[in-house]
């Protein structure tokens, strides 16, 4: 019997992927995904990504979609008080295993190891050291598209926000851009790809600089926008 897996949706490119490779193993069953939302913005924290196209996304890949509520600030204790509860009720609906599409950063890594010791929860890391070129021009063949929702204008110029990352996008970046946007470069937004039942016909809206990033909004197209 394969264990039953919960995601972590980050409404991005490398989550998504993360449910592609998921559902061809033999081991997991993803079940559900679960996303941390900013509480005062009713977004994804820091993809911006509105609550609902996180919910027209989870429509059309098929689960159901646990929202975790955090505070705007938020601290690190806030956070890792937040997400204890939440194991705590994913254990109780018979979850087995959280999955993350880390990439990379040992450090992310850890501190997810840690955070969950003890819970009877094992974290699952589907893409973990996979080459980033490849792993994106393996998306990008399969059939994945995405937008950039958040750029760090620090290291990407700021009109790279709100365009689709293809292949020759990522050409055009400055060669120490990793091309997964690991470093925190860019964030994405999948709205079409081989794990969904139907595309999502979004549009993309005002851009905007706070708190030190870029972000470009979106919408479903002929939305009532509030």
């Amino acid at each position: 019997m394969r264990k039953q897996t919960w995601l972590s949706w980050s409404s991005g490119k490398d989550s998504a992927w993360a449910l592609q490779v998921l559902r061809q193993s033999d081991e997991y069953e993803v079940t559900g995904l679960f996303t941390t939302i900013n509480s005062a913005f009713e977004r994804v924290a820091m993809h911006a990504v509105r609550v609902a196209l996180l919910r027209e996304q989870a429509q059309a890949v098929g689960l159901p979609l646990y929202l975790i509520e955090i505070p705007y600030p938020c601290s690190n204790e806030q956070y890792a008080a937040v997400m204890t509860e939440f194991m705590a009720q994913a254990g109780s609906a018979g979850v087995r295993c959280m999955a993350f599409g880390d990439l990379y950063l040992q450090d992310v890594r850890s501190y997810r190891e840690e955070r969950m010791q003890g819970s009877g929860i094992e974290p699952v890391f589907p893409l973990w050291g996979r080459p980033t070129r490849e792993l994106l021009a393996e998306m990008l063949a399969g059939g994945l598209r995405a937008c950039l929702t958040c750029v760090d204008p620090r290291v990407l110029p700021a009109e790279f926000a709100g365009r689709e990352l293809t292949a020759q996008l990522l050409d055009s970046m400055p060669p120490n851009i990793d091309p997964c946007g690991e470093n925190g470069e860019f964030h994405s937004f999948v709205f079409d790809g081989p794990m969904f039942s139907r595309p999502l016909d979004i549009e993309m809206g005002e851009v905007v600089t706070r708190d030190g990033f870029v972000f470009a909004d979106c919408w479903l197209r002929g939305s009532q926008l509030t």
